[in-house]
């Protein structure tokens, strides 16, 4: 029986994380149709990997629950990617929230309860999280810790003004759960983490870069640092390190990944005037 890496929203990042962290390892692919996972499945099995698919839907607990007794039927869990989600271009407001925000939460708990020693987890969160006005601690603190089931019912979060700050709330609440959640996975000897990427050339990226909010997505391009987009591959990089055993010493951490955009946004000269 293999280790098994489970993944959810196998797109650009996911599979490209998969496809490093997967050598001798069935994967478990979870996407938000039968489709998508079928179609993703498809590609690493001709890059040589084994592979079950299946539809979740992660703002459903009983069909994240599917997802892991499945999982389990499989072999041991040793790695779990999250990297389905919705953009504020792709949903709204309630839909953002009970997908990046609740279901984020909901598969952290389901997960957690389950994974092999030496297990690891990432979330892929988002450059955004760093970007909204600043919560209270006792806020952060909630977002960290309050039963998934009671996330959506915070003031706070029922007070999202659009589709963006739904985003920002989402992802920063993913930054932080990993913090909380790392305690609990420490019980089975497994770590979680996340990993805020900024501008990465995926099918989602294509979506804001072209959608609604594009001019601010393509004046963000051209300022940040790096002079350039990333791609799933060095987010996939990253991951592999702090998922792997050089990584053993990290849980419960976030990482920016976005060539400096963060950084110009609250430090670039703009911001000095």
């Amino acid at each position: 029986m293999k280790d098994i890496t489970v993944v959810i929203g196998a797109g650009g990042i996911g599979q490209a994380i998969a496809r490093r962290i997967s050598s001798g390892r069935h994967i478990l692919v979870a996407n938000h149709t039968q489709e998508a996972s079928d179609a993703a499945a498809k590609v690493l099995e001709n890059a040589g990997f084994e592979t079950t698919a299946m539809r979740a839907d992660i703002s459903d607990r009983a069909m994240v629950q599917a997802v892991v007794r499945k999982a389990q039927e499989l072999g041991p869990i040793k790695a779990l990617v999250q990297a389905a989600g919705v953009s504020p271009s792709q949903a709204p407001i309630e839909a953002i929230l009970k997908v990046d925000l609740y279901g984020t939460a909901v598969l952290l708990e389901e997960f957690g309860k389950v994974m092999a020693a030496g297990g690891s987890g990432v979330v892929i969160s988002s450059q955004s999280g760093y970007r909204m006005p600043a919560l209270t601690a006792g806020q952060d603190a909630l977002l960290a810790t309050a039963p998934a089931e009671e996330l959506l019912k915070l003031d706070f979060v029922k007070g999202v003004k659009d589709t963006l700050h739904a985003y920002q709330m989402s992802k920063r609440c993913n930054s932080l759960r990993v913090r909380g959640e790392a305690v609990h996975w420490a019980r089975r000897g497994a770590r979680i983490n996340s990993i805020s990427p900024g501008i990465i050339v995926t099918p989602l990226a294509h979506d804001e870069l072209h959608g609604e909010r594009a001019d601010f997505y393509q004046a963000m391009l051209k300022k940040m640092p790096a002079g350039r987009a990333g791609t799933p591959d060095e987010v996939a990089a990253l991951a592999a390190l702090i998922m792997g055993p050089e990584g053993g010493f990290i849980t419960g951490s976030d990482f920016l990944i976005d060539g400096g955009a963060t950084a110009n946004f609250f430090y670039g000269p703009e911001a000095r005037k």
